[in-house]
C-alpha cells in the first residue's frame, strides 16, 4: 500500500493494542500501515477485518464460543442442514448459517451450540424439537445415536491425542486441531517436496504460521513446541509412522555413520491428495511454501527457523510456541 500523503509504499506493521468489544478488553497484535515520513498509521478493509478477527478470536476463546469451522462441523456430523440445526436449537431461520460465516453468537446461543456438539445432550434437544413430520426426527434420532456408540472409538481418541487433545486457542492458531487437514499437509509436501522429517517439520510450521499471519487462523490447529532442531508439531514422529502405516505416505530409512537414522518423507502414487478439503487460501499458502523452501537443504531451513523469535524464546523451556509470534516471522 502506497502512502496517501507521501506516495511512498508503506509497510505492514504490527503493535500490541488494547481493543475495547462488547464491554471488555482485548490485546491484539494490532496491524497498520506504516508512512514513516510523517509517522501516520493507515488500515485497508482487508487488514480492519483481520483485526476484528483477532479480537472475535480472543472473545471466543474467553467465553469459551465455538470456532465458525467448529460450529459448521458439529451440524455435519448430524448430517442436517443449517436451517434445520437452527429450528432443532431454537434459533431464527437463517442463524445457524450465519454463525457458520463468522457472525459472532451471543453467550446464550453460544451455550446451546455447545450442548449441540456433545452427542448426548444434542440428543434430548431433538427429543424435545417439535416437528411437524415424524420421520425427520426419527431419522436424526438414529444418527445421533449412533454417533454416540461411536463416540469413545479408538481411532478418534487416537487421533485427538496425537493432535495434543486441546481446545482452539492461540497455541492452536485459534482453529480447532484438525487431524485430516494436517494429514492433507504432510501428504502435499511429501508429494511436491519429497523430504526428511526435520524439513517437512519446518513446512507444517511455516504453511501454519504464514496463515495465521495472512487470515487469523491456523490452517492445521496443530501446536508447534520449540526443540534444538526447530519447530515441530505435538508427536509428529507418531503422526508420521501412522500414516505411513496406513499408506498414506512412505517413508524411507537412511542409516546413518554414527547410528541412528535419518527418515525420508514420500507421497504415494496410488494416495492422491484431498486438495477439496482446503479453502482457496489455505492452498495459496502452501504453494508459497513450496516455492519458498523447496530448494532448501534440511540444516538451512533449521538455521532459518533459529532466527525466528517463537523458537527463541521457547526454545530453552522447550515450551509450545504461540501463533502470535506469526508476525514476528523474518523468512516470509
Amino acid at each position: 500500500m502506497n502512502s496517501p500523503i507521501t506516495g511512498k509504499e508503506m509497510q505492514l506493521s504490527y503493535e500490541w493494542r488494547t481493543i475495547p468489544f462488547r464491554k471488555e478488553q482485548f490485546e491484539i497484535p494490532y496491524q497498520f500501515y506504516l508512512c514513516e515520513d510523517s509517522g501516520e498509521q493507515f488500515t485497508t478493509t482487508e487488514v480492519d477485518e483481520l483485526n476484528m478477527r483477532m479480537v472475535y478470536n480472543q472473545f471466543r476463546t474467553k467465553h469459551h464460543i465455538p470456532l465458525p469451522d467448529e460450529i459448521r462441523s458439529i451440524r455435519e456430523q448430524y448430517e442436517v442442514s443449517a436451517s434445520r440445526m437452527g429450528e432443532i436449537l431454537g434459533f431464527g431461520p437463517n442463524t445457524y448459517g450465519q454463525y457458520e460465516k463468522g457472525d459472532l453468537p451471543s453467550l446464550a446461543n453460544a451455550k446451546l451450540l455447545k450442548m449441540a456438539n456433545d452427542p448426548e445432550k444434542f440428543l434430548d434437544l431433538v427429543k424435545d424439537w417439535e416437528t411437524s413430520s415424524d420421520k425427520p426426527k426419527a431419522d436424526l434420532l438414529k444418527r445421533v445415536r449412533k454417533l454416540i456408540d461411536q463416540e469413545n472409538s479408538f481411532i478418534n481418541n487416537l487421533e485427538s491425542y496425537l493432535m495434543g487433545g486441546h481446545k482452539a486457542s492461540h497455541y492452536t492458531g485459534f482453529k480447532t486441531p484438525d487431524y485430516e487437514k494436517l494429514t492433507e499437509m504432510i501428504v502435499f509436501f511429501a508429494q511436491e517436496v519429497p523430504c526428511y522429517k526435520t524439513k517437512m517439520n519446518k513446512l507444517l510450521f511455516y504453511s501454519d504460521f504464514l496463515m495465521f499471519k495472512q487470515q487469523g487462523h491456523s490452517v492445521s490447529g496443530a501446536m508447534y513446541k520449540a526443540i534444538p532442531y526447530g519447530p515441530v508439531p505435538n508427536s509428529f514422529e507418531s503422526i508420521f509412522e501412522s500414516l505411513a502405516k496406513k499408506d498414506v505416505i512412505d517413508i524411507w530409512y537412511d542409516e546413518l555413520p554414527e547410528g541412528g537414522q535419518k527418515q525420508y518423507l514420500q507421497g504415494r502414487k496410488d494416495r492422491p491428495l484431498r486438495n477439496e478439503l482446503f479453502s482457496e487460501n489455505e492452498m495459496m499458502v502452501l504453494d508459497t511454501i513450496k516455492s519458498r523452501f523447496k530448494d532448501t537443504k534440511p540444516y538451512e531451513i533449521v538455521e532459518i527457523s533459529h532466527q525466528e523469535k517463537g523458537w527463541i524464546d521457547n526454545e530453552v523451556s522447550r515450551s509450545y510456541i504461540s501463533y502470535h509470534y506469526a508476525f514476528d516471522l523474518k523468512a516470509l
